[in-house]
């Protein structure tokens, strides 16, 4: 049996993870107001394409293109009777790129409902993040990575469904922006110093952050992290810089070897699993493994 994510990260071991997917999709021809999980089915060649490239490139981890695989996101598809055959599918794919030996990271991303609005009850959050967590199990995925969340309550839910209902790692991470203060928060918010406290509680076997920074910002939000918890594992998925306007175009302007050059200060400040977010690509994690298997 492989060891566990935690276990690798106790003898000092910096992971590496992918990076973004939607891009990736949409390059491959995924056209706007289609469903990416629906591409699991559709085109199941294609986004097992995109797992063999992460890990060609040297990824220790690989997600899985089930984002907004939850029952609510889907429905705005018609697909929400198919939430758990698509979530079972994208781990199934990403299981068969990562071979025995590398670790597939279910993904799981905000359903769109906000408890404080008395949009949904924690009851039906509940089941829904329970659906496709059992579903990512039984695909194949080693951990489950809860991610861009920005409110503890969904988080911690989603939390508790993954651990009472599956025997998978579960890792959660928020996203953060950085205010006019210094300070990074959530739209909901939330510190990183509050997020450590309030996941570990959840359960949460590996904390973190992704998406809305480079990874220069992504160096403070470790920072802070650690300065609360020094033991804690901590992924983080930085994207390729701010996206900036480019001839009408949305662009992520940090090249692979400006995103590998600064990644070793990433380590330093205490992330264990690195990886990227949006406007990375395989181009970006190769750099990455290079500079940080060292």
């Amino acid at each position: 049996m492989k060891p566990t994510l935690v276990q690798l990260i106790s003898e000092g071991k910096t992971l590496i993870s992918d990076g973004a997917w939607g891009t990736f999709l949409q390059a491959k021809g995924m056209q706007p107001g289609e469903c990416p999980e629906q591409w699991n089915i559709d085109h199941t060649e294609d986004v097992l394409d995109i797992a063999r490239s992460y890990i060609a490139a040297g990824s220790d981890t690989i997600e899985t293109n089930s984002f907004g695989g939850n029952r609510f996101k889907l429905a705005n598809f018609g697909l929400s009777d198919k939430a758990f055959e698509l979530n079972k599918k994208a781990a199934a794919i990403s299981r068969e790129a990562a071979g025995a030996d590398k670790y597939v990271l279910g993904s799981v991303g905000p359903t769109g409902k906000m408890l404080i609005m008395g949009d949904v009850t924690e009851e039906e959050l509940y089941e829904a993040f329970k659906e496709q967590c059992v579903a990512l199990h039984e695909g194949g995925a080693d951990a489950i990575v809860i991610e861009t969340m920005t409110a503890l309550d969904e988080a911690s839910i989603a939390i508790k469904a993954a651990r009472e209902n599956t025997p998978c790692e579960v890792i959660c991470t928020m996203t953060f922006d950085l205010l006019p203060t210094g300070e990074y928060r959530t739209m909901m918010g939330v510190s990183p110093t509050e997020m450590v406290a309030a996941l570990k509680e959840a359960g949460a076997h590996i904390i973190g952050a992704n998406c809305s920074n480079g990874i220069e910002g992504m160096i403070k939000i470790t920072e802070e992290i650690r300065s609360v918890d020094a033991v804690i594992p901590v992924l983080i998925h930085a994207n390729a810089g701010m996206p900036v306007c480019d001839n009408g175009c949305t662009v992520f302007p940090e090249s692979p070897e400006m995103m590998a050059n600064i990644a070793p200060k990433l380590a330093q400040a205490g992330a264990n699993i690195i990886g990227g977010c949006c406007g990375t690509t395989p181009a970006h994690i190769h750099k990455l493994a290079e500079v940080l298997k060292k």
